[in-house]
């Protein structure tokens, strides 16, 4: 049976006398004080299939949230959190693990975050921003934006590696399938690996060209036998007792199919005829199809997403915006303050921009948003008197924004926010939202530390 909360608090051990160990106190505290957000995440759970009325109690919704934050916190792998869980008195106080409470496994604390959805942790990410408004940690009036890449959890993509992915995938896929329909379809997995990797050893184009048309063809006959394999389990499937598997095995078919299509056309436009491809019509993980290619201020190229932040100087992180494609920064500076004008009630006095955000229609927008002073880190071509009441005002603006980029840095190497290695666009900005959440349960725990 699931709830939100457990009524009855269990018995936990006394806390240890450590800075970390009053910080989540502190956090407790907060999230105590939120019970709204224990209440979405049950609504979460329910939707993912759990049914409360029935079966043994499992996790309460505010133990999977606490639990998330924790992980978060402290960059752990599942593996790791269910380690904590089972040694560590404190980490088992925090999320409310009795004495007598066995810890939960990897298997059910990944199963139990993965289902909270990204719109509920946006809901309490913003909880905790107004949280800190209401207790005076931070007043909204000033703000610094920045952006910055998430790398997702994909192998650097060349044509090459994403033919082998193909093939590698189709034939598992085509094995299931024999389960039920009898599929012609060799298994070219030691082929395609041996050309790939003759294809990243090569010295020459002359070299690589016939390896990339052998792969593309083996490619291409396991796409061709995907096809059949997904008519033939068509026929089939009204007369078989499995037919949710079989479901899902033809969308999962018909997927990969499709991905290989766009990866042998990719290579061979790109190999065999030597044509350009732009990077909005390139695909560089059939895993993680949402992927986006980022190169920004021409450096080492990123894949992942682009992800914008917004932050007050308590080191609070008022909004995070996580866009498709690859925005220019300038393009989104008004969407950030219209943002934090709905999270925080009002727009902020002052705000200091990246370089990348200047431009002249920007400044004119903003201060028409109402914002007093908005300051560019790099004003290309602005006058500080546009920007900002004084030069005072401006060079203390424009070393307030630097304060973001230590904000990011933190987020980046202390909780996480380097690299996703969840699965899916809406995951993703879950990942990103769970972070920012429990970055922002540190900055106010150790504000209420003194």
């Amino acid at each position: 049976m699931r709830k939100s909360f457990i009524q009855q608090r269990p018995l936990v051990r006394t806390p240890i006398e450590h800075p970390h160990a009053k910080e989540l106190q502190n956090a407790s505290a907060v999230l105590e004080q939120l019970p709204a957000a224990a209440e979405l995440v049950l609504k979460d759970l329910i939707g993912a299939g759990v049914d409360v009325n029935r079966g043994r109690r499992g996790m309460s919704a505010e133990q999977v949230l606490r639990a998330l934050l924790l992980k978060q916190m402290h960059d752990f792998s599942y593996e790791e959190l269910e380690f904590h869980l089972a040694d560590s008195a404190t980490f088992r106080a925090f999320c409310g693990l009795g004495i007598a409470d066995g810890a939960p496994s990897k298997s059910t604390l990944q199963r139990n975050i993965k289902a909270i959805s990204e719109e509920t942790l946006k809901e309490i990410q913003r909880m905790t921003v107004a949280y800190s408004l209401r207790e005076n940690i931070d007043d909204g009036k000033r703000a610094r934006i920045d952006s910055s890449v998430v790398n997702a959890a994909i192998h650097r993509p060349t044509d090459s590696s994403l033919l082998n992915d193909s093939v590698r995938v189709l034939v598992r896929l085509l094995r299931r399938a024999r389960r039920w329909v009898k599929i012609e379809a060799k298994d070219h997995r030691r082929r395609a690996k041996r050309r790939a990797l003759g294809i990243e050893h090569a010295k020459s184009t002359e070299e690589r060209l016939p390896l990339y048309q052998d792969l593309i063809k083996v490619t291409k006959k396991l796409a061709n036998a995907g096809l059949r394999a997904v008519e033939a389990l068509q026929h089939v499937r009204d007369q078989a007792r499995d037919r949710e598997e079989i479901d899902h095995l033809v969308q999962q078919l018909q997927y990969y199919v499709a991905a290989a299509h766009r990866v042998i056309d990719q290579a061979h436009r790109r190999v065999v005829q030597n044509e350009p491809v732009p990077s909005q019509q390139k695909i560089v993980s059939i895993f993680e199809p949402h992927v986006d290619v980022i190169v920004k201020d021409r450096r080492e190229t990123s894949y992942g997403h682009k992800v914008f932040f917004s932050a007050g100087k308590s080191g609070l992180v008022f909004d995070v915006l996580v866009p498709r494609g690859n925005p220019a920064d300038a393009s989104l500076a008004s969407i950030m303050i219209e943002r934090h004008t709905e999270i925080c009630g009002d727009p902020p006095q002052q705000v200091a921009f990246d370089g990348g955000f200047a431009s002249r229609a920007n400044l004119d927008e903003l201060k028409d948003l109402g914002v007093e002073d908005v300051v560019f880190s790099k004003g290309r071509g602005i006058a500080v008197e546009e920007m900002a009441r004084s030069t005072r005002i401006y060079r203390a603006l424009r070393n307030f924004r630097a304060g973001v980029e230590a904000t990011i840095s933190w987020l980046k190497r202390g909780l996480g926010l380097d690299r996703c290695d969840w699965r899916g666009f809406s995951s993703f900005k879950a990942y990103v939202f769970a972070s920012v959440i429990a970055a922002n349960l540190l900055v106010i725990a150790r504000s209420a530390a003194g």
